[in-house]
């Protein structure tokens, strides 16, 4: 419980009709979870505009709304309003008042960037527990505080309820935390008022223009993580990728570099590769991995990287990162009995498909067929569709083309948009039911052969209209493999 004028100190305003002593129990930007003692914020959404729920707001009991405009015919008696430029902004000054500043009590570290995101920051905190120390971590996979696992809502949740969590990572001890920061937080605000020790930049290619409209638009919201950054922080960029050194152009924070290709601060060669890991070559000292593929190296690189300039021994991370495993869905490999092995993968853009592609291709072996299963999400950026269509038949033996979220489209429409662009004559299948895609792609492949389930990776669901099934592509894989390679 805090007095409203203590949140006040902190965050401009334009003006407060009311008391300013009132106490505040709780913060919300639902009008749904509003109670006695809440402040509620209307914060204009991409879907609607918070403004219209303030009269319910306050029948629930808000004792104070934050927003841009007083909306008409409101009754005023017994509420304070603070009126705002930007009620987001202010949200977010709100909540880190509120909750005692928790991300200053924290070395937190965000990553931006389309790929790779999920497995560095999930690298990171089991590196660092794997040292010994408490964290936490934010992620589209799960938040853990500590120990605690929480499920994911988002790949960066709302400002409120970051501060929440980060309160409650202080209060358990942990002296980290690692999050993801996606382009539609950032440019949303929900990072906003956060204190950062760190950030790092992974790659960036096409992804959300359904959001961001223009690549221009993505890449700004991408660097507007790293124009925030404080001066006495960190920025670790990825020199290989085109837009690196744009995102901490202007930067105040100390900018370090990482490379595969090209003269860095922290260096990383792969020397070896087998399909249970490979063998990196880091700066001047060589480390056995459980993680393949040269974006892997890449994500360990910058976990490496971070680490050190978190103040870690370079010796004990070294054999820290010796011990990492894959992230779940992510490279995951499951092996049949007769040397079958399929790889779930959540790769869902043209980047990352190939990548991975690529990845398999560093240890695949003359006359084993690759088997691609992949679709693309409906309601979402169309413009990849072609492009993940034209990867997967450019390097699988057999591509079959299945619904993954198909959402509120025809599967049917989603799989025309993919195959419209292949040339006359290239060889695919389309399936629609993800299910028979993957027990069909199973059919097809002989002994020994490689199969890739990508597009869902850790995801246990598939949404379809507004209903959301139960479907794990890792569960029916093992499903498949125990009934036909026994």
């Amino acid at each position: 419980m805090k007095k409203l004028a203590l949140l006040l100190e902190k965050s401009g305003v334009k003006s407060v009709i009311g008391a300013a002593d009132v106490e505040i129990e709780n913060l919300t930007y639902d009008s749904r979870t509003v109670g006695r003692g809440s402040c509620f914020f209307a914060v204009k959404g991409t879907q609607c505009d918070g403004h219209r729920f303030v009269a319910s707001a306050i029948e629930k009991g808000a004792a104070a709304v934050v927003c841009e405009y007083l909306p008409d015919n409101i009754a005023t008696e017994g509420v304070t309003f603070v009126v705002v430029d930007d009620t987001s902004a202010c949200m977010a000054q709100f909540a880190s008042a509120f909750y005692d500043d928790p991300s200053r009590r924290l070395k937190l570290v965000g990553i931006t960037g389309t790929n790779g995101k999920t497995t560095t920051v999930t690298l990171l905190y089991d590196l660092v527990r794997a040292l010994g120390h408490k964290a936490g971590l934010i992620s589209t996979v799960v938040y853990r505080i500590d120990e605690r696992t929480l499920p994911s809502t988002h790949t960066t949740p709302d400002v409120i309820r970051l501060n929440a969590m980060m309160r409650e990572m202080v209060d358990c001890g942990c002296e980290y935390c690692f999050m993801e920061c996606s382009s539609h937080a950032i440019v949303q605000e929900r990072t906003a008022g956060l204190h950062f020790a760190g950030g790092i930049f992974s790659n960036i290619t096409h992804d959300h223009l359904d959001y961001h409209k223009t690549f221009a638009n993505y890449i700004r919201a991408k660097k507007m993580f790293f124009d925030a950054l404080p001066r006495e922080a960190w920025a670790l960029t990825n020199l290989d990728d085109r837009n690196g050194g744009v995102m901490v152009q202007n930067c105040r924070a100390a900018v370090h570099t990482y490379s595969l290709r090209s003269m860095a601060d922290f260096r990383c060669r792969i020397v070896e590769q087998h399909p249970d890991g490979m063998l990196l070559r880091m700066g001047g000292d060589e480390v056995w991995v459980h993680l393949l593929g040269r974006f892997n190296a890449y994500n360990l690189l910058a976990v490496g990287a971070a680490a050190l300039l978190l103040g870690f021994d370079r010796g004990e991370v070294l054999r820290a990162l010796s011990t990492l495993r894959p992230v779940s869905g992510r490279f995951e490999v499951i092996r049949a009995n007769d040397g079958t092995v399929a790889v779930v993968d959540y790769a869902h853009t043209p980047d990352a498909l190939e990548k991975i592609l690529q990845s398999i291709g560093e240890f695949r072996r003359e006359g084993q067929q690759l088997i691609v299963v992949c679709g693309c999400g409906g309601d979402r950026d169309r413009t990849k569709r072609p492009e993940m269509a034209q990867i997967a038949v450019k390097y699988a033996s057999t591509a079959i083309f299945t619904s993954d979220n198909p959402r509120h489209e025809s599967p049917e429409a989603i799989l025309d948009d993919m195959t419209a662009g292949l040339d006359a004559g290239v060889r695919y299948l389309r399936i629609t039911d993800r299910e028979e895609a993957i027990r069909t792609a199973n059919l097809l492949a002989a002994p020994g052969d490689i199969l890739l389930i990508a597009g869902k990776g850790h995801e246990d669901y598939q949404i379809i209209g507004d209903e959301k099934i139960h479907f794990d592509d890792r569960e029916k894989v093992a499903a498949v493999f125990a009934q036909m390679r026994k």
